[in-house]
């Protein structure tokens, strides 16, 4: 496995590769979440590269950029079981140079949910996955269905600029009580950890509703919203049932829709989505 930061060096080894290249971009401090998706690549692809960058630019001014997890060594270590066969760890000065001054914006799908509550947010993650993608020139690069929509703007991005990239979306990871993984986990104390567990419960309730009949989206959100209210420790941010592609709010559920949710657990800020089939 190499491990490359310049941008130039993995230019270099990328046009080394024969055959197919999956891509996993990742913000580090990885879990099991992030490991499905390497497996899926390693099981889909001739070469797998991932990618180790906490982008500045998706971080809001009062979000936990300072304090977000890194830990580099126990990461590449993860990878190197995996048999990846190179990691990217480029510098905010490789990503940002001081003339930096193009940014990708893909209209209305970043607008709501996170990028309602997280102003700027998704004109981040588009940009800097675009310009990983022009660096690493994947064939499939690799999301977890855990960040509904990132997917949807990713693949609206990938559409929009005709870049030619597959893009797989591998199930969210649970753990055994249902609190999807998430590097933010190791925030939560242990009692606010038990807490955490109403998202997956709520969610649960939406489906459990939709597949018993209701289609009423206007009757299933007070429901998970009065279930998700029984937790002393949960601040609702939103509780969402939308349209799978477009994100837009739906009053009854005729077709794909994604039921979803954002919620403070005590300073600790939580997603989480299920589809609603």
């Amino acid at each position: 496995m190499q491990v490359v930061g310049p941008i130039f060096e993995i230019g270099t080894l990328r046009q080394k590769l024969s055959g197919t290249v999956g891509f996993v971009p990742t913000m580090g401090y990885l879990h099991e979440g992030h490991l499905a998706l390497v497996k899926q690549a390693r099981t889909d692809n001739s070469n797998v590269i991932v990618s180790i960058y906490v982008n500045p630019t998706q971080f809001g001014p009062r979000e936990d950029f300072g304090s977000y997890p890194r830990e580099l060594n126990r990461d590449l270590e993860l990878l190197r079981e995996e048999g990846v066969d190179i990691v990217f760890v480029p510098s905010d000065d490789e990503m940002y140079p001081p003339e930096f001054s193009s940014w990708v914006d893909a209209g209305k799908v970043t607008e709501r949910l996170e990028g309602a509550s997280r102003p700027g947010h998704f004109r981040g993650v588009a940009t800097v996955v675009a310009k990983l993608f022009n660096i690493v020139q994947p064939s499939r690069a690799y999301f977890g269905q855990k960040d509904a929509q990132q997917v949807v703007v990713i693949k609206r991005m990938v559409a929009d600029l005709n870049m030619g990239i597959d893009i797989a979306v591998v199930p969210t990871v649970r753990e055994s009580d249902g609190l999807a993984m998430s590097s933010r986990n190791i925030y939560l104390s242990p009692g606010e950890r038990q807490a955490a567990t109403i998202l997956f419960k709520a969610l649960t309730l939406a489906r459990q509703l939709s597949q018993g009949g209701e289609k009423d989206a206007g009757k299933i959100r007070p429901q998970m919203t009065a279930l998700i209210q029984k937790e002393p420790l949960a601040q609702i941010d939103y509780v969402s049932i939308a349209d799978a592609e477009t994100l837009e709010e739906l009053s009854s559920i005729d077709g794909p829709a994604l039921a979803s949710l954002a919620v403070r657990i005590g300073k600790t800020r939580l997603i989480d989505n299920m589809l609603l089939e």
